[in-house]
């Protein structure tokens, strides 16, 4: 386990230089020049080029990228353009929000997702087995925006139960959570709805019955844990997908979060702030696949030996 965990964190050096050069030239190939948007378009040409030599802008591509890397191992960002403050901390105030919206979305997608797939694998081919499937397909082919303005109609405006914005307290975390999470729940339940299959048509399930095992410890103690190895690797998928359906919803809530801090940012060209709001989101979806690389191998012991 030792030998895999350290091959594991070895190759993290390499990928993270490429989540860097990614996230660099996604705001390099940003339209427009944010030098012309600080000064206006009628500035002097003297003026424009001055500016665009003290941001740096002046280097070939490369350069800039290696700048950029050792700016951002130190912790320096740069500076935003709009405000002028400095990047690591405009992020840094965003970012609880948003692992705090995407935390609770994956935890109701984990619980309700595996609850659901569960039920339908003991239930197979019965009314809560196409329920629950029908359920599945319906969070699945919603939007996150269209879930999320459906959820405000009626929870908000009709029901007026729960706060349609703002973030601060626990009611106003429900509505976006459960937005963001319903794709991600409809899409673990079909997932261990069919794991669960495969693992109880097994022999050793049969086995394990066949010894006079109580009904839950098979399923939990056996078929369960068989049945989340396929599980765990979507699962770590999914934290992309929720950091990136997280723009939408916080747009659509007025959550104060990463999401609606790089939306700004393109708005205004603030390069400095997408290339920061988008490497804290790629760092934090590498060092989440990380963990679930760790929890993986715990599950299926085979995998750390390969």
């Amino acid at each position: 386990m030792l030998r895999y965990a350290l091959t594991k964190l070895a190759l993290l050096v390499p990928l993270l230089l490429g989540v860097c050069l990614v996230v660099f030239v996604i705001g390099a190939a940003t339209p427009g020049d944010p030098v012309q948007m600080m000064l206006g378009e009628g500035a002097p040409s003297a003026e424009v080029e001055r500016l665009r030599a003290r941001l740096g802008l002046d280097l070939p591509w490369y350069l800039q990228y290696v700048h950029f890397v050792g700016r951002a191992v130190r912790g320096d960002l740069g500076l935003s353009y709009r405000s002028k403050l400095p990047v690591f901390g405009e992020v840094m105030d965003r970012f609880p929000a948003t692992l705090e919206l995407t935390t609770a979305a994956m935890a109701f997608a984990v619980i309700f997702g595996l609850a659901l797939g569960v039920l339908a694998a003991l239930g197979h081919n019965t009314v809560l087995d196409r329920l629950a499937m029908l359920l599945a397909l319906v969070g699945s082919s919603a939007p996150v925006f269209w879930s999320g303005l459906l959820l405000i109609l009626l929870f908000a405006l009709t029901l007026g139960w729960l706060p349609a914005s703002g973030r601060g307290s626990p009611p106003q975390l429900v509505l976006p959570a459960l937005a963001l999470g319903l794709g991600s729940a409809a899409l673990i339940a079909r997932l261990t709805r069919s794991s669960m299959l495969e693992a109880l048509s097994q022999d050793y399930i049969r086995t394990a019955r066949a010894k006079g095992l109580a009904e839950r410890a098979v399923v939990v103690r056996h078929a369960l844990r068989n049945g989340l190895i396929p599980v765990t690797a979507a699962i770590g998928l999914q934290v992309g997908g929720l950091l990136a359906g997280a723009v939408l919803t916080e747009t659509v809530f007025a959550w104060p979060g990463l999401g609606r801090l790089t939306v700004q940012a393109i708005e205004q060209r603030d390069f400095p702030v997408l290339r920061g709001a988008l490497l804290l989101v790629a760092i934090t979806f590498t060092l989440v696949n990380l963990a679930l690389d760790f929890l993986f191998a715990y599950l299926d012991p085979r995998i750390r030996y390969r």
